[in-house]
């Protein structure tokens, strides 16, 4: 019976798997890299459309304000208006009948409550001839008995009208805008007028009304304050700035959004869009826009006069690169929170999932061992006992039946193979028990094995050998003259059987050196390398070698000659070998001390090929060698060993294309 036939059937293919070590580690990682970044994205989004919500909020909040201020501006001018011609003062004067007394009058009070113009309509004597055309609604009330006060445009005319002056200062040259509505006007003339009227009774019992008002064009004043009144002092994050604008149709007239660091935007335009929304449609604009040279948080609200017709814009708004700045940085806290996070809890499932994945891996590699042939494969596992751990040891104990019944089954098959043919049992037995020898002495005792090993080799080579050189000499003698005729094989015989004594005696010197080692005598290094040179004179000949001699040392070694020779000649015969053509070789001593002690240090350098760091790490490994016809791999194993049995050290250092330098240092020779 053959162990085929133990096997049983022929296996079944094997069924396509997924190692579980990726589905632990989805199962791990899947909440903190999956499900936490989606709900940080969702957070994140919301958080934004919060964010942005709050700012609109916030711009929203600031309109309110500009136009409660713009509100009280337009009652306070009535109310004082309404408050002077019900003013004892003021009809005593128009008691009087004095036009001149009335023109007085009227331009103290202008100045004193801050207004523009001041008249009365129709004038006292009836003229009225540098009056504007008292065709407003706002004076129709106010003649009809009710006062009223509103925003009204004067074209430059009826401005000019009332006083040349403001028909200058409502001048502006319009300044060619970014995504405005496309014009060919090049300035407005018109006048945004904060307009009032209120009756007043005259003494012959006429209506008449009186009629006054503020320019707002270039009334930076006016617009300065309702910047003040909504953005007071440390209302906004440090970088961001508050702004506020009067727009008579889509100019601005008044506002402090600088053109320049120090010019205002006046003459520029708004954009199409908020043009639209706000001027055509009639909606409030509560968003960013671009406004002028940089985006803002805005909020634009439609003005409109006497008429009821749509006239202006009045805007508030603050730098918007502020808070994106600041919604950034928060959203990279976030982002940097949570790989952080990630970066802390990762590792911790990581290592969770590792004790499940690890065990079931050990048992799943168990397992393919034991269906390769290694019954004796063990999971062996020791943690914490768990269900996992019960399986493994369930699973240790199910092999180990296994392992005793397939030694059983083995054995009667042994036992039936001994019948049939003990021989080849023996034989197989034989062979299994070597193959299982070699590798547990490979394994365990490596450099010191391969010593012994070749040890033995070598005496074991020197046998035949010998019986091969005394038999080619009997051979001669029985051949006599007819030997000549073979005098190249006999020859050719000779060299390879003298190679192969060489091998063995640098095997035998590798494995037991101390017994190849000769007398030792103090020499000086400069000498030995003089003597070495005629040694490698047939190498130098073959090439274009430059030799350089540098010779500085002033102490003695103790060694044995031949052995200094031999380790110096191997050197030269490896560099001069790694210089195919030509090259430098360069050959130095000098005193050196390492730790104290005093010694030499000798210096091989070539200029050839040089070692790539695969060679380099390999270069004193036994039987390791890059000559494949020629080399043995021991020479320069042999070299190193020579050295470190004298106390020194040999170091290399090598680049590929740059050449190699063996550095040999030995102890000074005591007196």
């Amino acid at each position: 019976m053959t162990d085929a036939s133990l096997s049983g059937a022929t296996k079944p293919p094997a069924k396509r798997t997924r190692s579980v070590r990726f589905k632990l580690l989805a199962i791990a990682l899947l909440p903190t890299l999956v499900i936490l970044p989606l709900l940080l994205g969702v957070m994140m989004v919301r958080w934004n459309t919060k964010f942005d919500a709050l700012l609109t909020s916030k711009v929203s909040g600031d309109l309110t304000i500009a136009h409660q201020y713009f509100t009280h501006i337009l009652e306070n001018t009535g109310e004082q208006i309404q408050a002077l011609g019900q003013s004892v003062a003021f009809r005593e004067v128009l008691a009087k009948g004095d036009v001149a007394e009335v023109d007085r009058l009227l331009s103290e009070r202008q100045s004193k409550l801050g207004l523009d113009f001041l008249y009365l309509s129709p004038a006292p004597g009836g003229t009225g001839s540098d009056q504007p055309d008292a065709d407003w609604p706002v004076i129709d009330s106010a003649l009809r008995g009710q006062s009223m006060t509103s925003i009204d445009i004067f074209s430059n005319s009826e401005l000019a009208a009332i006083s040349p002056d403001l028909a200058e200062r409502a001048h502006l040259d319009l300044i060619d805008t970014p995504n405005a509505v496309p014009s060919t006007r090049n300035a407005e003339t018109r006048g945004m007028v904060v307009h009032s009227a209120s009756h007043v009774e005259l003494p012959n019992g006429q209506n008449a009304a009186l009629v006054g008002g503020i320019l707002l064009n270039q009334n930076l004043a006016f617009i300065d304050t309702i910047n003040d009144l909504v953005y007071r002092q440390s209302s906004l994050p440090e970088g961001s700035q508050g702004t506020a604008t009067l727009f008579l149709d889509d100019v601005r007239v008044s506002t402090n959004v600088r053109l320049f660091a120090d010019r205002r935007a006046l003459g520029t335009r708004v954009s199409s869009a908020v043009r639209k929304t706000v001027l055509e449609d009639g909606q409030v604009w509560l968003d960013r826009a671009f406004v002028v040279n940089d985006w803002y948080i805005s909020a634009y609200e439609p003005i409109k006069d006497s008429y009821g017709k749509r006239v202006g814009m009045l805007y508030v708004g603050f730098l918007e690169a502020p808070f994106a700045q600041t919604k950034y940085e928060s959203l990279l806290i976030l982002i940097g929170a949570f790989l952080f996070v990630a970066a802390l809890s990762v590792p911790i499932f990581l290592r969770w999932a590792r004790g499940i994945f690890k065990p079931l891996e050990r048992m799943a590699n168990t397992i393919g061992r034991v269906e390769n042939g290694d019954l004796s494969a063990r999971t062996n596992i020791d943690q914490v006992q768990d269900e996992i751990a019960l399986v493994a040891d369930h699973l240790d104990d199910l092999l180990d039946q296994v392992q005793e019944r397939d030694k059983r089954l083995r054995a009667w098959n042994d036992q039936l193979n001994e019948r049939v043919d003990a021989r080849t049992s023996e034989l197989r037995e034989a062979n299994r028990q070597l193959e299982a020898t070699t590798r547990q002495l490979i394994m365990s005792e490596k450099l010191a094995a391969i010593g012994e090993i070749t040890a033995g080799v070598a005496h074991e080579i020197n046998n035949p050998v010998a019986v091969l050189q005394g038999n080619l000499d009997v051979l001669r003698d029985l051949l006599g003259e007819h030997a000549r005729l073979g005098d190249t094989e006999f020859r050719l015989i000779d060299e390879q059987v003298n190679r192969i004594n060489l091998i063995v005696t640098k095997l035998l010197q590798f494995a037991k050196p101390e017994e190849y080692a000769g007398y030792v005598e103090r020499h000086s290094v400069a000498e030995v390398i003089d003597d070495c040179m005629p040694l490698v004179a047939h190498l130098l000949s073959r090439a274009d070698i430059d030799v350089v001699r540098e010779h500085h040392s002033t102490r003695l070694v103790l060694m044995n000659r031949t052995e200094l020779q031999q380790v110096l000649v191997n050197l030269m015969v490896n560099a001069l070998h790694a210089m195919s053509e030509r090259g430098t070789l360069t050959l130095t001593d000098i005193d050196q001390d390492r730790d104290g002690v005093p010694g030499i240090l000798i210096t091989v350098r070539d200029t050839g090929s040089g070692m790539d760091a695969e060679v380099l790490n390999r270069i004193f490994d036994p039987f390791y060698t890059t000559k494949r016809r020629e080399g043995t791999g021991l020479g320069l194993s042999i070299t190193k060993t020579l050295i470190d049995r004298q106390g020194g050290g040999l170091e290399v250092e090598s680049k590929l294309g740059e050449g190699t330098t063996f550095m040999i240092w030995l102890p000074e020779a005591d007196e």
